[in-house]
């Protein structure tokens, strides 16, 4: 297997965006190689055992991470603040503090999930016609996340309801401001850990490649009772130790015999994703001001069944 720059950086900026976007990372680098056929179908399989290209893609996640952590450069600087601080004092009262935690404990059951079933799933499903499946159904939830926000009854602001357990040292007289004066960060921040966990936990459909991580936690987010600005902000905040854990546990990959004479393009490819997530994540953040998911589960339906036809009746 071999892999030139052409593919690195074709694939590495497909990967920053779609990462982002709700329509699967996984699931394009799974179908695109398959699509164009040939050498790249030869080169670019994930599901193969021990392939070079599993190196690359770590370099590729770990650029992804590093883009969102340069974007959210402030609001990371409050959350490290607000945990080290947390467990100085033995508290957790401030909203850097709370969304500190709340970061912490909705990224447990996806990090538990990922080390015990991403291998299977990878080698199992992360071939072409599972991804272009699961990609229809990624377009599905999308859709019906959107119908059930609109159809279901308004929910209270995020920290409106009592805080859990986990927060109960909060003095409840230091959550008293006006929803329109609070930054995102503060409203999320308000969020009861229960839900925080909830929305988190829907990271977990991302290891099945189709499934889109940001989709998921978008749509989790939105049936309960985050606005789609709010939403996506989350999501986008889950992600970056996410994707850096997978990327870290994958290091070994990155720098051992797999990387073996595709340096360069592993640096290249990363080079490109870096810039692409990172135009994506400014892109997104201001379309979900006033936008919403429909586009996306449009085009991951239309995406997953031409490439399902394309495989089996080409």
């Amino acid at each position: 297997m071999s892999l030139d720059y052409l593919e690195a950086v074709v694939v590495g900026a497909f990967q920053g965006v779609t990462e982002l976007f709700p329509v699967s990372s996984l699931g394009h680098s799974v179908l695109i190689p398959a699509l164009v056929g040939g050498r790249w179908a030869r080169d670019l399989d994930v599901s193969a055992p021990e392939s070079p290209y599993l190196a690359f893609i770590v370099g590729l996640h770990v650029a992804t991470a590093a883009a969102l952590l340069v974007f959210f450069r402030r609001d990371w600087i409050r959350i490290f603040g607000g945990f080290f601080s947390s467990v100085r004092y033995r508290r957790v009262e401030t909203p850097a503090e709370r969304l500190a935690w709340l970061i912490i404990l909705a990224t447990i059951p996806v990090g538990i999930a990922g080390l015990l079933l991403e291998h299977v799933f990878r080698t199992v499903l992360g071939k072409p016609l599972p991804a272009a499946i699961f990609l229809m159904v990624n377009g599905l939830v999308l859709y019906l996340g959107e119908r059930l926000r609109r159809r279901a009854e308004p929910e209270p602001a995020a920290g409106v309801d009592p805080p859990t357990e986990v927060f109960a040292a909060v003095d409840a007289r230091t959550v008293v401001m006006p929803a329109v004066a609070e930054s995102a960060d503060d409203r999320l921040a308000r969020m009861p850990a229960r839900r925080g966990v909830l929305i988190g936990a829907a990271q977990i459909l991302a290891l099945l490649p189709g499934i889109s991580r940001s989709g998921a936690t978008m749509v989790a987010g939105l049936t309960r009772g985050l606005s789609h600005e709010d939403a996506a902000r989350f999501s986008f905040l889950l992600a970056t130790p996410v994707i850096l854990a997978a990327g870290a546990v994958k290091v070994p990959d990155l720098v051992g015999p797999l990387s073996t004479g595709i340096h360069g393009q592993i640096l290249a490819g990363s080079v490109a994703s870096f810039v692409s997530a990172y135009v994506a994540v400014r892109f997104l953040t201001r379309y979900f001001h006033t936008r919403t998911l429909t586009p996306f589960a449009i085009y991951c339906g239309l995406a997953g069944l031409g490439s399902a036809l394309w495989l089996t009746l080409a």
